[in-house]
């Protein structure tokens, strides 16, 4: 059990979780947080609260930013704003299929100089030296060109996808898992590109969160067109409801439609297909008499 709180880089950013150590910042407070690149100023969006997990791991807080450590953070984002100003013109310049998504700049420091990384989407592979060659000139620093992915792009731009939550990939997904068109066909979701498609144009991540929910109930439950025993009577199989865990069966009485829970459907279909099978063999027998 220990203490956690939450920060962020960017406003509606993702979220980063620090240890607080002995500091106590309150939501809104510039904090000092470690990166790869040194120090950096983020805001606390969570006050530090007691959490049930052990908070060894996480990294712990550099403490509160002071009045040059925001002149340094203020420095940055207006060096980022002029590189994203620059790049787009001078792409417009040079008339490549590119489009800038993000940029990061590290200040010059006595062990590096002023580093700028500028991150882009493009429809294919795209030869951008004599743009790098421009950009230096133009920034006077070191800069380099990544090319993202369009799930990175996403996760590195964030979004609202269909269900009106922040993306997965901007939140707290750190790995990109496969996700196929057969995870829709199981769900019997709509083969439909725009119903089925996440913000980055490519199959939406959550497909991937129900499937073994999907595949756990196929495995156990009836099939379409199976016939089962209700506690109405028997019937068909003639649909399944996986949210809620059961299936949809139509009456050999009536016509109607029930719907009976996979436990009471499963457990009923042993005694159904014997005393169904019992029906069908003593009438076998009938028939064969009275031949």
């Amino acid at each position: 059990m220990g203490m956690l709180c939450a920060v962020s880089f960017n406003r509606y950013g993702r979220l980063y979780y620090f240890n607080p150590g002995e500091f106590s910042p309150q939501v809104g407070d510039r904090v000092l947080v470690p990166t790869d690149g040194g120090p950096e100023v983020a805001e606390c969006i969570w006050a530090p609260q007691w959490v049930p997990e052990d908070t060894d791991g996480f990294p712990r807080l550099l403490g509160l930013a002071g009045e040059a450590d925001l002149q340094r953070d203020a420095l940055i984002r207006r060096r980022k704003a002029e590189a994203k100003v620059a790049a787009k013109r001078l792409i417009r310049e040079h008339g490549l299929p590119m489009k800038v998504v993000a940029v990061d700049h590290l200040l010059a420091t006595e062990e590096r100089s002023a580093h700028t990384t500028i991150y882009f989407t493009a429809p294919h592979r795209v030869d951008f030296r004599s743009l790098v060659r421009d950009l230096g000139a133009t920034l006077r620093c070191r800069v380099e060109l990544r090319q993202l992915s369009a799930r990175d792009s996403a996760k590195v731009q964030g979004g609202i996808g269909s269900c009106g939550r922040d993306l997965c990939c901007a939140t707290f997904l750190t790995d990109f898992e496969p996700v196929t068109i057969r995870m829709a066909k199981e769900q019997d979701l709509p083969l439909n590109p725009l119903r089925i498609s996440g913000a980055c144009g490519r199959l939406m991540c959550c497909l991937k969160y129900e499937h073994p929910l999907y595949q756990r109930f196929h495995a156990t439950a009836p099939a379409v067109g199976e016939r089962v025993e209700t506690e109405h009577g028997p019937g068909k199989v003639v649909g399944h409801s996986v949210p809620r865990d059961s299936v949809v069966v139509r009456l050999d009485s009536d016509g109607s439609r029930c719907l009976c829970s996979r436990a009471s459907v499963c457990g009923s279909r042993q005694a159904y297909e014997s005393r169904y099978q019992g029906e069908a063999q003593t009438q076998e027998v009938s028939r064969s008499t009275q031949e």
